[in-house]
């Protein structure tokens, strides 16, 4: 029997592959461990951003009605087993140890016949066997990448699909316009089912996804409009089919997402669960997410995002315009695969000063390079050449109310976020 390292150890090795889109692997992989992903129930969600959060908040209304909800999200920011969750809750050590050995004897005999599963098919193959053991009532269950080819998409017609907002992201996998990367986000739409789709998409977007719940017989559900009784630093509060609910996650695209939860979960009561207006207020009211414009810090104000593409970058400058009058100093660190031009012109003129961050994170865009784009938007960029240095720089430049932005690759945001708060406990700072 393996042990938690050694389940690391097994998951982690198979990165050599890289990403490889597409159905066959996990296919064969599953059907050797009998198919787990049969016997479960799942609301399944893709999009660009927004997918976690509105994840969790599904996760926790169904908690909150009582219902064993498993939870699968990527990538993780806190640590590993984050990806894996029941009723909130981490996948144990141990859980995950036996999850690994019952993948493992199938990946060896898929590899030696050169159909190896990579990586995040291995993860997917552990949480459904995990999902099927501890006879989960439904499972909330996060694209990984696109959807149609996405090894999540290997489950039957689910509950609910949700597509969340869609923008330019991945474009080497899913294609080089709006319209072909919503097609194969749209490639989770199973034939008669419903499907929940964010409002505010663009309207090339909205006519893929239309075309495609027509073309697969799913009702289409749209969110109506809420009415926002208030947004701030700590939330929104809005009025929504006749509940009070208040959202904890700060910005506009919060309560966008908040709605897609809400309507998903009622097209999931379809099918007989029961959820009532109390459990979706207290499931959204209790929802939490890091690098989610979470505050790390209220004095000085240190908040930490992971918006890692234009349409992310956007809804985190919407965010900051609710904090006006405070100097912004940010610290960024994004992979070398991101539209790194396109998410600094929207965050950094509202900067007074930007400092890049040098990690050891392998996909991780070059100091100079993220620096120079940095330059054109932020008179005042320097670069930090560790993590530590990264916190103490801004910390340094505060005067006043001025606040500290921490953006960028989620995978930074997980490998910042203990340190940031370790370094302000020890200035003294009021860490969150």
């Amino acid at each position: 029997m393996m042990d938690y390292k050694e389940a690391l150890d097994f998951i982690h090795g198979t990165r050599w592959l890289g990403s490889k889109l597409g159905l066959r692997r996990v296919g064969l992989l599953l059907e050797r461990m009998g198919n787990p992903q049969n016997k479960l129930r799942f609301i399944h969600v893709a999009g660009t951003n927004g997918k976690g959060s509105t994840s969790a908040m599904i996760s926790r209304i169904l908690i909150e009605a009582g219902y064993k909800t498993g939870l699968f999200i990527s990538p993780y920011v806190l640590e590993f087993r984050e990806r894996i969750q029941i009723n909130g809750e981490m996948i144990p050590e141990e859980e995950l140890a036996r999850s690994a050995q019952a993948v493992k004897p199938c990946w060896d005999a898929l590899n030696a016949e050169k159909e190896t599963p990579t990586e995040f098919e291995v993860v997917t193959a552990a949480a459904m066997d995990y999902f099927m053991r501890m006879r989960c009532d439904v499972v909330v269950l996060e694209v990984g990448m696109g959807g149609r080819l996405d090894s999540t998409n290997i489950i039957e017609t689910p509950l609910c699909s949700v597509i969340t907002s869609i923008g330019m992201d991945h474009k080497e996998y899913l294609g080089d316009t709006l319209a072909q990367i919503t097609a194969e986000k749209c490639g989770i739409i199973k034939p008669h089912g419903i499907t929940v789709c964010s409002p505010g998409q663009l309207p090339e977007a909205m006519e893929v996804i239309t075309a495609a719940c027509r073309e697969q017989e799913n009702k289409l559900i749209v969110p109506a409009e809420p009415e926002v009784i208030s947004s701030g630093l700590y939330g929104s509060d809005i009025k929504y089919g006749g509940t009070d609910i208040h959202i904890p996650l700060a910005g506009a695209h919060q309560i966008r997402n908040a709605v897609t939860a809400v309507e998903a979960v009622k097209a999931a009561a379809k099918s007989g669960l029961k959820i009532t207006g109390g459990n979706i207020a207290s499931g959204i009211s209790k929802t939490t997410f890091p690098a989610r414009f979470e505050v790390l810090s209220e004095k000085p104000l240190v908040i930490l995002d992971g918006a890692h593409n234009p349409a992310g970058a956007k809804a985190l400058a919407d965010a900051l315009r609710l904090l006006q009058g405070r100097n912004v100093h940010a610290v960024f660190c994004v992979m070398k695969d991101k539209d790194t031009e396109g998410i600094l012109s929207m965050v950094l003129p509202l900067c007074e000063t930007v400092t890049i961050v040098d990690t050891d994170i392998p996909r991780a865009m070059s100091v100079c390079e993220a620096a120079s784009i940095a330059s054109k938007y932020c008179e005042n960029t320097y670069v930090a050449g560790t993590l530590d240095s990264a916190v103490i720089q801004p910390v340094s430049r505060v005067r006043g109310d001025d606040m500290i932005l921490i953006f960028g690759s989620l995978y930074f945001a997980g490998k910042i976020r203990p340190v940031a708060k370790a370094l302000l406990e020890r200035l003294g700072k009021h860490v969150c």
